[in-house]
């Protein structure tokens, strides 16, 4: 297994929050969220050596992902800094009392500018499924969407995601015809060099777990993505 040594000055552009009870990163498309035993770099490792430099920890620095994005995915990242705070939170998002939003950009448009997608998905072979009611497996998948602008042959959506299942915007949108650019796994025609598909947490909307004021985080996109190079 290889060894990974992380700096943590360079994660300093990518905070998007810090306090003693929360940190969040603008996570880079294409990297792992949490450890997967593989070895390779992953942003949970990276945040908590910036923690440990920037707080001149010398023992154990407690840091746990509150939720996860796709490798392929950018944007906001939540990590609680307490267990406090990791149970707090991890109980408001069983409850679904925090709000999370995405941008994604499509390969063609919606038949409606705005609509609710309600499907059941299974998991299964590393990809989400469109399935019916009472099969096995299926969980129903909610989410909804607004077009933001369309440029060219892609369309932007805000997508606000009401459950959090496997894949779940990404095999939503394909199956109304419109998969994100460069997810070629759901059948996209566009492709990044990078393996990055087009689709970014761009907001996400918590209480916050001692102080029980709102937080709102927002990620700005990547400026060296192709995909949102251009889009403002």
């Amino acid at each position: 297994m290889a060894t990974n040594h992380y700096n943590a000055a360079e994660l300093q552009p990518l905070i998007l929050f810090a306090d003693n009870h929360l940190l969040a990163v603008n996570k880079p498309a294409g990297m792992l969220t949490q450890d997967s035993g593989t070895g390779l770099p992953n942003v949970e490792d990276w945040a908590r050596e910036w923690v440990r430099v920037d707080k001149n920890k010398t023992g154990a620095v407690f840091l746990n992902a509150v939720h996860r994005i796709d490798r392929a995915v950018g944007g906001v990242v939540l990590f609680a800094r307490t267990s406090k705070a990791l149970s707090r939170l991890n109980e408001d998002i069983r409850n679904r009392d925090c709000k999370k939003i995405y941008h994604a950009l499509v390969e063609g448009a919606p038949a409606k500018p705005a609509a609710e997608l309600i499907h059941w998905l299974s998991h299964a072979h590393h990809r989400a499924e469109v399935c019916r009611e009472g099969d096995e497996g299926a969980q129903r998948a909610v989410l909804r969407y607004r077009t933001l602008r369309q440029s060219g042959t892609l369309t932007l959506l805000e997508v606000d995601l009401e459950t959090g299942r496997y894949h779940q915007i990404r095999a939503q949108l394909a199956a109304i015809g419109c998969p994100i650019a460069g997810d070629e796994k759901y059948g996209a025609k566009k492709k990044s060099d990078s393996g990055d598909i087009a689709l970014h947490h761009y907001r996400l909307e918590v209480t916050h777990p001692t102080l029980k004021e709102p937080v709102i985080i927002q990620a700005p996109y990547p400026a060296e993505s192709p995909w949102w190079r251009n889009v403002s």
